[in-house]
């Protein structure tokens, strides 16, 4: 399981320092792709072939499916790790994140995040004041 918070920078090259507590979930290569809100999603490789499996099960008749199938793989490259413990962030990924240089590494459950350290800090904050009412929504959920 991957959690919490670490502030990096991509460099000039693209490269990107994976956090120590994760390196070893994420083993020498793993998948990153365009994600929601923005940022990169980061699977390691058991996680990415779970969510392949579940995204091939969807109704390809569907206009949705299709798009977000489009959208999710079309952006996908697997990352090697090297052994700096740096990876390297393609440039369309880069600018989908509009990353510049200092980003956020977060951990959530089975995947790593990868925002722009402004983006990260503006959606945080908006989250933040209404938190109380996103859990209450949550149906079925409890702390």
């Amino acid at each position: 399981m991957f959690m919490g918070e670490y502030q990096h920078s991509v460099d000039t090259k693209g490269r990107l320092i994976i956090p120590s507590k994760f390196r070893e979930a994420l083993n020498d290569s793993f998948v990153i792709t365009r994600g929601l809100d923005n940022c990169l999603f980061g699977y390691p490789m058991d996680e990415w072939r779970k969510l392949e499996e579940k995204l091939k099960g969807l109704p390809m008749t569907k206009k949705d499916t299709r798009a977000f199938a489009r959208f999710f793989f079309s952006g996908a490259t697997e990352v090697e790790i090297d052994k700096q413990g740096r990876i390297n962030i393609p440039a369309t990924l880069i600018q989908h994140a509009n990353i510049a240089k200092e980003c956020i590494v977060l951990g959530v459950s089975n995947r790593i995040e990868i925002w722009a350290r402004d983006a990260w800090e503006d959606y945080f904050k908006e989250s933040e004041e209404s938190f109380n009412e996103i859990a209450e929504n949550m149906i079925g959920f409890d702390f």
